[in-house]
């Protein structure tokens, strides 16, 4: 039998007027798409006619810093994501969900029906929340350390996955003729007892159309790339340089190898902004637009609520410190960090252009081109162990979603590289992640 020839996968990271910081202020723009259900409907349309895999709507418990030139607010996934689900077919829907806020059957419970709801299109970015003070929204206990989030984090997902397993095939019965709704030998409690959760069960929602959702994870530190690889059917991460790019690809796929999988069942899914042009001088200047909208001040602060490097008080056009952030005290992304700290070591950058990056990519990889170069770039990296996909992240919606969907998609897919259409109903079918 001939093997399956290896293709993209593509997300689209859900946010309403782009990725790009500025995107709120450009022209191209309405500001209250990020709120504004039809807006996001739309661009979910989009991208099912792009026939990406699916929507990431990311999350936090968190409002962020309050700043009156940028507040990150943000609406529920799961709220949001069942109103996609009402007006798309066959995209997948990937919903954000804290470990270490939350309660596992609280999460199990809103997965599960809005996979019921979608016909089997959910997944679940688990994250492990990174911003100390979402503590303050949760009560008065102290915010966990890393390590300790991970831990937690491993025994919600075992609770979750329990949770929805609580259900076998052929539970549901609905038999009119004898009275027979449930076979209650296939409904069982999981009597769940751990460090930090005792749950009993089972969930009070049927099995899912796709045995249970995708499973995706979005954290890239040497922790959370071993979580990953244990339980992630997908990983997002932000590697804007080749090196880092492939060694990430390497050591999330040795660790699925660690933990008994095949390295092939994470696929590992790199950021990409793509700043599309006629021409690429038409490309870079739709950059330049959007650089020249970003706030210095606001830019600062992001940066350093993000990946802890605190630029206040530096001259704009001077060139950056030689030391970036400090590893012992940040207990953020810190693989961020990293990241932002070798882009700029290789890059050479003055605070304004580390500004600009920032503002532009957060970190992740951009290509700034025309749709042959970004089309380019989306396959060499794909056919040189650094990704299986990506998630696209646009810097300015609709615009440059349209642009990708009507020009770099059927590049890729006349290239043999990416699908033509959807060949199965549920996420797990676009992921080749069909469970036995």
């Amino acid at each position: 039998m001939t093997a399956k020839p290896r293709q993209l996968h593509l997300n689209l990271f859900g946010v309403g007027t782009g990725r790009h910081e500025a995107s709120w202020r450009h022209p191209d723009t309405n500001p209250f798409d990020a709120f504004g259900i039809q807006a996001l409907q739309r661009n979910a349309q989009l991208a099912e006619r792009g026939k990406f895999d699916a929507v990431f709507y990311a999350d936090s418990p968190w409002i962020g810093p309050m700043s009156p030139h940028g507040v990150r607010a943000s609406l529920d996934p799961v709220v949001t994501l069942s109103a996609v689900a009402a007006v798309t077919t066959r995209i997948g829907l990937i919903a954000t969900l804290s470990t270490t806020y939350g309660a596992p059957f609280t999460v199990a419970r809103a997965l599960a029906s809005l996979d019921q709801v979608s016909g089997g299109r959910t997944g679940w970015n688990v994250v492990t929340t990174s911003e100390a003070a979402v503590a303050a929204n949760f009560g008065d206990e102290p915010f966990p350390g890393h390590d300790e989030r991970y831990a937690r984090a491993e025994e919600f997902v075992d609770v979750v996955l329990a949770l929805w397993d609580s259900w076998e095939h052929g539970a549901l019965l609905a038999d009119k003729a004898n009275g027979i709704h449930a076979d209650l030998d296939k409904i069982h409690a999981i009597d769940f007892v751990g460090k930090y959760f005792n749950v009993r069960g089972p969930l009070n929602v049927p099995r899912s159309p796709q045995e249970r959702p995708l499973i995706v994870q979005a954290g890239s530190s040497p922790v959370g790339r071993a979580f990953g690889g244990k339980y992630a059917d997908a990983i997002f991460t932000a590697q804007p340089l080749l090196a880092g790019a492939q060694q990430a690809y390497a050591d999330v796929k040795g660790h699925a190898v660690a933990a008994g999988r095949h390295p092939d069942a994470v696929k590992v899914l790199p950021g990409l902004c793509p700043v599309i042009g006629d021409t690429e001088q038409a490309a870079r200047d739709l950059l330049a637009e959007l650089n020249e909208l970003v706030i210095p001040s606001f830019g600062i602060s992001s940066l350093h609520n993000i990946t802890g490097i605190d630029l206040t008080g530096l001259p704009l056009d001077d060139p950056l410190p030689d030391r970036l952030g400090d590893d012992d005290s940040f207990q953020g992304l810190t693989s961020r960090l990293q990241v932002v700290r070798s882009l700029a070591q290789g890059e050479d950058l003055t605070v304004r252009q580390l500004l600009h990056t920032f503002a532009a990519g957060f970190g992740h990889k951009m290509v700034v081109g025309t749709p042959e170069q970004v089309a380019d770039e989306m396959q060499f990296l794909f056919e040189n162990q650094a990704a299986d996909g990506f998630n696209i992240m646009p810097p300015l919606v609709p615009r440059s979603l349209q642009d990708f969907v009507d020009q770099v998609v059927p590049l890729l897919q006349s290239r043999g590289i990416f699908r033509h259409d959807y060949e199965g109903p549920t996420l797990r079918s676009h992921y080749d992640a069909e469970l036995a």
